[in-house]
């Protein structure tokens, strides 16, 4: 088994190393490629550093700030090449509990895609404002409701592909970016007909740096759900 956890950084100079070390002590099958969009405070300087000393660390720079879901689809890509078997993605700012990999590893031998979900029961975030707790809730009903897709997760970033998935996924055509790179994501993985579980997660707000969300991100997935509902309609995807 090889496993590969995806974590694209943007400035997480404060919060790096430390990720870093606690994935990888989690099974010593699991390898880490970070997507790092030139960090000016240095992050993709201390990763070359690490990776120096560790096989299992991996590094792909680029030359600017390019999105979250493109340094996702890079990683994907990069790890269909390397034949990994399964494949995360991960935040690095610790919102995501490196501590429950092993959970996805169990349940990914049964299902094609696992996602950590914060609305399984309930809701299971900390350290989240009630305005932007109720507004994450509430845009994944409305996400499921127009596209059709019964994640009740539609936004969570936090998961385990099996390669089959990736390989089957038309990576080229997917150019969207941040909570409407997820949403299209789950969706299309749900459409080609897989097998998805949801497990539930405790998703903690990074208490280190600062956190990338903007209101282009939102509105970006306000507008996918709709196109991928005309998608579907018209059978494009």
């Amino acid at each position: 088994m090889k496993a590969l956890v995806i974590i694209p950084t943007y400035n997480e100079i404060e919060n790096i190393h430390r990720i870093i070390s606690a994935v990888l002590k989690q099974h010593p099958s699991i390898e880490i490629l970070i997507v790092d969009d030139n960090s000016p405070d240095g992050t993709g300087d201390e990763v070359e550093k690490m990776r120096a000393d560790n096989s299992r660390i991996h590094l792909m720079r680029r030359p600017r700030k390019l999105g979250l879901g493109t340094a996702y689809v890079a990683g994907f890509k990069w790890a269909l090449q390397q034949n990994f078997n399964y494949v995360f993605e991960m935040d690095a700012d610790f919102s995501h509990d490196p501590n429950d990999l092993p959970r996805f590893l169990k349940e990914i031998k049964n299902y094609d895609l696992v996602i950590g979900s914060r609305y399984i029961h309930g809701i299971s975030v900390i350290n989240w404002p009630m305005s932007r707790l109720l507004l994450s809730y509430f845009a994944n009903i409305y996400a499921s409701l127009v596209t059709g897709c019964p994640v009740k997760d539609l936004t969570a970033g936090f998961k385990c592909f099996r390669r089959e998935v990736l390989e089957k996924l038309n990576l080229d055509r997917i150019h969207s970016d941040g909570y409407s790179f997820q949403i299209e994501i789950h969706f299309k993985v749900y459409q080609q007909g897989f097998k998805i579980k949801e497990i539930p997660i405790i998703f903690i707000d990074r208490t280190e740096g600062k956190s990338k969300m903007s209101k282009k991100i939102i509105w970006e997935a306000i507008f996918m759900v709709w196109r991928l509902r005309l998608a579907k309609i018209f059978r494009r995807l």
